[in-house]
């Protein structure tokens, strides 16, 4: 995955206030006459290059522009059609053969099986192109179009993940005029793509404006421009929105969320989440060839002083006192609740409690003996138990989450100390250089939550050279490793089922990372901007995401006023209310493109998926 970049933790961001880009007043559809909605976003794109792009926002922005093999079912988040009209597997289930739909790419040319085949192979084989989602071809024994509607995929092994790909089929007559993949950013515009909307503009930092696909296989979308508006933090992107520079923001924190409160014009969104937070422990890092890196402390090592600060965390007081009550505690699982048929949560004598007594006593068991500062040292009495806690820059949740830590830790003889990055230098030490000990992080998981267990495989840690492989924790374990090809192969679902859950017993137990809440999906809009729009999943009232969930479909199904030349843009528009659900909503369309699994995206200026 190259240089990964920083991560959006589930515990959200309350950075210092500060004035909305003047993008905003640029953007402002009032000037246009078109229906135009406008999303708010804190973290900015990477690259428009879906190769190299691993931010959560590049992948929101791929599933509205291109299409995919399958994309999630908006009902059952169950793989749909998209660019596959069908498909079908051989009884040994190691070839699948994919019909591919008729359709155009937005210069007019034919969309074909040809451009599939080249997608994937130069993700095979250029290892640039590995960026954003090389892990999802690595059981990948060929791909061959064999004709213009057939595509045929052949496996090293049965791929029970296969329908979940999330890598969007580009034009092949673009793509492959690129040089250096490493370097291209993909920047003419208007891109060639071939799903609901075609990206027209794109300031760095500032926004990205998408136009409606008159030739998007489900139909033109309902609105003429999509626009994404960057802030530098939530607290400028909330002010914009109750000001009327934006229509629609997601993926807040608590504070920010409930400042929503109180505006006739907005609307509280709040459904459950599909995003983990958790602590990552640098156990004792290592490169892909099995040589030590970075400077975790000695101790971290010991799987009884993991289990004890895992016994020091008390998960509802976090719940409570951090994330405001919104969010659900964890006891196991890294995926959240939402996927009912991966879910797992530890029971009985195996759920590990918040119990500072047992704490001390696996410490004192363990050799860790206190000194008269009441701070433990290592059996050898060399190094005391002085820990570092790396979190991001001006992000007072992460704060408060590192004030409590602090305090419970020091009640078990452990010192905690703050250190607070920039997103770079967080992205760059928990994730290359593994220069910390104990760091915050999380990840927003898909309907086959394959990806984010892929982010703990052995190939998935740094090179020797340093370039990162995804790793979400540096962990190499023979047991996980295992399972986790055991459940690639099991196209049984509920055995595959009962193996992934086994895998996130085994994290839990080892504790490379320590989940501590589910976040809960927390959203604001204006109803008196956009008239309709259909969550995802779609149906069940008081649930789904209308941004960053596990598909584009939400944003396919907008409709908006248009705005006359001249009009007011601080509120002005219909009043009708936004209309949530399939049966209310103005536009159903079924199927959408692409999933949101991004080898990516997660933390609070630079999320991770």
């Amino acid at each position: 995955m190259g240089k990964w970049l920083a991560r959006l933790t589930a515990l959200g961001v309350a950075l210092v206030l500060a004035a909305p880009v003047t993008a905003a007043q640029a953007a402002d559809p009032a000037t246009t006459g078109k229906k135009t909605v406008r999303i708010g976003s804190i973290q900015s794109v990477d690259s428009m290059n879906p190769f190299l792009a691993v931010r959560l926002i590049a992948g929101q922005l791929q599933r509205w522009t291109y299409m995919f093999l399958t994309a999630p079912d908006p009902k059952t988040l169950k793989p749909g059609p998209d660019l596959a009209e069908s498909w079908e597997s051989s009884d040994d289930g190691l070839t699948w053969t994919f019909k591919i739909r008729q359709a155009k790419w937005s210069d007019g040319q034919p969309v074909t099986a040809h451009d599939a085949a080249w997608t994937f192979n130069k993700i095979m084989t250029d290892d640039a192109a590995k960026t954003g989602n090389g892990p999802a071809v690595e059981n990948f024994e060929t791909v061959t179009a064999t004709d213009d509607r057939t595509l045929v995929i052949k496996t090293k092994a049965p791929q029970a993940s296969m329908l979940s790909n999330p890598i969007p089929i580009v034009p092949k007559h673009i793509w492959e005029k690129v040089g250096d993949m490493a370097t291209f950013e993909n920047e003419t515009y208007p891109a060639v793509t071939n799903g609901a909307y075609i990206p027209i503009e794109h300031k760095k930092d500032n926004y990205v404006k998408l136009k409606a696909n008159p030739d998007y296989w489900q139909g033109k979308p309902k609105i003429d421009e999509l626009q994404v508006i960057f802030y530098e933090n939530p607290e400028a992107a909330i002010a914009g929105l109750k000001k009327g520079d934006i229509d629609l923001i997601g993926r807040l924190a608590a504070p920010q969320f409930e400042a929503g409160a109180g505006d006739a014009n907005i609307v509280q969104w709040n459904t459950p989440g599909r995003r983990a937070a958790y602590l990552q422990i640098n156990h004792g890092a290592t490169t892909s060839d099995d040589k030590e890196i970075g400077d975790g402390h000695p101790a971290l090592k010991d799987p009884k002083v993991r289990q004890a600060i895992h016994h020091a965390i008390d998960k509802q007081a976090l719940v409570d006192q951090v994330q405001n009550g919104l969010a659900v505690p964890a006891s196991g699982s890294i995926v959240p609740p939402m996927y009912t048929d991966f879910f797992w949560e530890a029971a009985g004598a195996d759920k590990i409690s918040f119990d500072l007594a047992k704490a001390n006593q696996i410490l004192d068991e363990a050799g860790y003996k206190k000194g008269d500062d009441g701070v433990r040292t290592m059996p050898d009495g060399k190094r005391k138990l002085e820990m570092r806690f790396s979190i991001h820059t001006d992000t007072p949740t992460e704060d408060k989450l590192a004030q409590f830590l602090t305090g419970w830790f020091k009640e078990i003889g452990i010192t905690l100390t703050t250190r607070k990055l920039d997103s770079n230098k967080f992205t760059e030490e928990t994730g290359s250089t593994a220069l910390f000990d104990i760091a915050i992080s999380g990840w927003s998981v898909n309907p086959d939550p394959e990806e984010v267990l892929a982010t703990h495989l052995c190939s998935r840690r740094p090179t020797p050279t340093g370039e990162g492989g995804g790793t979400e924790s540096f962990y190499c374990d023979k047991q996980y490793e295992d399972l986790y090809q055991s459940q690639l192969k099991e196209l049984d679902a509920t055995k595959r089922a009962d193996m992934i859950k086994q895998m996130q017993q085994r994290l839990y137990t080892d504790a490379p990372v320590i989940a501590i809440y589910y976040p809960n999906n927390l959203e604001l809009y204006r109803k008196d901007r956009i008239t309709s729009i259909t969550p995802i999943p779609a149906g069940k009232q008081g649930e789904g995401i209308l941004y960053g969930g596990a598909s584009g479909y939400p944003m396919i199904t907008l409709d908006a006023p248009a705005v006359a030349t001249g009009a007011s843009s601080d509120g002005g528009g219909s009043n009708t209310g936004m209309i949530i659900g399939i049966a209310a909503a103005a536009v159903v369309v079924l199927g959408v493109g692409g999933f949101l699994l991004s080898r990516r995206r997660k933390t609070t200026s630079d999320e991770r998926e």
